[in-house]
């Protein structure tokens, strides 16, 4: 009888340490997968896999690097287009001229490697807010995590190999590149001028240029800040090609030859970013 008592003890007893070895498993378990945000992107960065981290779309994005020969061009204010599709991150930089040849995302030792994947160049034509253009190269660079450095190599005219390190940051919403219409007020003045609307629309790496077109073809130049920008044709209604600023009031000034003496005329501006349209 006490034989019998001591083995049911003993099977309590095992069935009481099984119970809590499963108690405790479960309990690790949970804790690796509730790993804080620092712990989840130390394990993305270390397995380099490209898990983006906000919704698929299209954003501008901060492109920071360890050089002052290799950044984005003056024009975009150090942001690149960062495409997020199926969780995979790519970042389009507009470089400040053509002299970088290829990239790699990695370290130029793993770049001379056969199973290398080059990057090649685009050439992007760059709008400058002074009215002027310019060809540079671009490229798609695959981005493995935002907010921390990652390896990039890039070949310059001189075809050596050079390391660098980059970071993308900072995501915002925007439109993708391309030519879109939106509706656009003109106030101001006395009243009887006004602007064709919708008014066409180049979107750039986040930043709005408009057609302006004038219901007159008196007006030779408008002023936007200290930046004047002459009229683009000579026949007909006076057309503008500018850089705006969506859901703002936008002060410009217009010089119209209607008068017996040229005048800088006062106007404001207003672009509806919600009836934004691809053409």
């Amino acid at each position: 009888m006490m034989k019998t008592n001591q083995r049911f003890l003993f099977l309590i007893c095992a069935l009481l340490a099984a119970v809590l070895l499963l108690a405790s498993c479960g309990q690790t378990g949970e804790a690796q997968a509730t790993g804080s945000p620092t712990e989840t992107a130390a394990v993305t960065r270390s397995s380099g896999v490209a898990t983006a981290p906000i919704a698929d779309g299209i954003y501008t994005a901060e492109f920071k690097t360890d050089s002052s020969m290799f950044h984005v061009c003056d024009a975009y204010d150090g942001r690149g287009i960062l495409t997020v599709k199926d969780g995979a991150m790519t970042i389009h930089v507009s470089l400040a001229s053509k002299n970088t040849q290829v990239l790699f995302r990695g370290a130029a030792k793993e770049a001379i490697m056969d199973h290398a994947v080059l990057l090649q160049p685009s050439v992007d034509t760059v709008h400058y807010p002074d009215g002027t253009t310019d060809e540079v190269h671009g490229f798609d660079i695959p981005v493995p995590y935002l907010d921390a450095e990652f390896e990039c190599a890039l070949i310059g005219k001189k075809g050596i190999w050079y390391d660098h390190m980059v970071s993308v940051s900072d995501p915002l919403p925007t439109a993708a590149n391309g030519d879109y219409t939106a509706e656009v007020t003109l106030t101001g003045g006395s009243g009887k001028a006004s602007v064709a609307s919708p008014a066409s629309i180049l979107v750039e790496n986040g930043k709005w240029f408009a057609t302006l077109v004038f219901s007159s073809s008196h007006y030779e130049y408008v002023t936007v800040g200290d930046m004047r920008y002459d009229r683009l044709d000579t026949e007909g209604n006076s057309t503008f090609f500018i850089p705006v600023v969506p859901d703002e009031d936008m002060q410009i000034s217009a010089l119209t030859t209607a008068m017996s003496e040229p005048h800088l005329i006062d106007y404001t501006l207003r672009f509806d970013g919600a009836t934004l349209r691809a053409k």
